[in-house]
């Protein structure tokens, strides 16, 4: 059997950390070698090689770096020996990034992220365990023309889906509306479930990065929407109440947006579910929707902002932006 050859690229994270002896806190090494090291001896018929994009906890991570990792990775997947790409990313930013990379790439190829939870030097160090069953996951014929996925703690799910759930459990990362898309089991990758099929590929020349997220409580006022039109915002994510709607002292605020040729795409807050124009009242989904909100599918407010800037690289037209959501 010919070995499959993947490419694990390093961006930093947890993964790539260990504990400052001084300090006692976690911080950034480049322990990429040492990593393959010690995985080695568990993986069978696949050909590894690595590349170091970054060494950045996923907070310094910027869509400006994941645009630069989503060339990177088109660029190697070009590339006909190679196989499928693993990329390690800490988990804080992990699904914004995957769901970038998964609305840029048209390729066919295995791309698939993991991380940790626990840093090198911690005991159950989960990272070793996580880059193993990725890179299984990356080798698997039927892991081709699923989009990018995620794969940690053994579960394997798409980044449209997924979103990190917990600050500290192992099994953070969960598909919370329809769970994984599969599993690995010691040296098996088992899928239970089909991908969601109504992927759409943005592939820009550019970004544009001044898109902000704004969430809603009961009586938040426009204030916050008025102050981002005046900065310059070039777009706008609103993390709604319930089905998708707003207090009634956001209107304006909302209005005001549309009238400057902003953008305004409505999420909800609720971690399930996805946004409906069942209410007319005034702030409800159905008013929104006759203002010209932009109204999302099962999609959580950061990927909806990853989306969005994207977006925004290819038109500043409401009604084409529109159709890509």
């Amino acid at each position: 059997m010919k070995k499959k050859t993947i490419i694990v690229i390093f961006t930093g994270g947890t993964i790539s950390m260990e504990r400052n002896q001084n300090t006692n806190k976690n911080q950034i090494i480049d322990n990429q070698n040492e990593l393959i090291a010690n995985i080695s001896n568990e993986i069978k018929n696949v050909h590894l090689e690595t590349k170091l994009f970054s060494l950045k906890p996923s907070p310094s991570i910027t869509p400006s770096d994941m645009f630069e990792l989503a060339k990177l990775t088109n660029t190697l997947l070009e590339q006909p020996h190679i196989d499928g790409i693993v990329i390690t990313h800490g988990t804080d930013t992990l699904e914004e990034t995957a769901y970038f990379l998964d609305l840029y790439l048209a390729s066919s190829k295995p791309v698939v992220f993991t991380g940790s939870m626990r840093s090198f030097s911690e005991l159950g160090f989960d990272g070793l365990s996580n880059l193993v069953s990725s890179i299984l996951v990356a080798a698997h014929d039927e892991s081709r023309n699923k989009g990018v996925l995620v794969c940690l703690n053994d579960e394997v799910n798409t980044a449209s889906e997924v979103t990190k759930s917990h600050t500290l459990s192992l099994d953070t990362f969960k598909s919370l509306e329809f769970g994984p898309i599969g599993i690995v089991e010691q040296e098996n990758v088992i899928y239970t479930r089909k991908a969601p099929d109504f992927r759409k590929i943005i592939k820009p020349e550019n970004i544009e990065n001044s898109v902000e997220i704004v969430k809603v409580a009961a009586g938040t006022s426009s204030l916050i929407l008025n102050f981002l039109i005046e900065r310059g915002v070039k777009g706008i994510v609103i993390e709604a109440l319930g089905r998708g709607n707003v207090p009634p002292q956001m209107v304006a605020g909302i209005k005001n947006a549309i009238d400057h040729n902003i953008p305004v795409v409505l999420t909800s807050r609720c971690p399930k579910g996805r946004v409906l124009d069942n209410y007319g009242y005034d702030g409800g989904g159905h008013h929104l929707r006759t203002l010209g909100v932009i109204f999302t599918h099962n999609l959580n407010a950061q990927k909806a902002r990853i989306r969005l800037i994207l977006t925004l690289g290819l038109t500043s037209d409401l009604e084409e932006i529109s159709s890509h959501f």
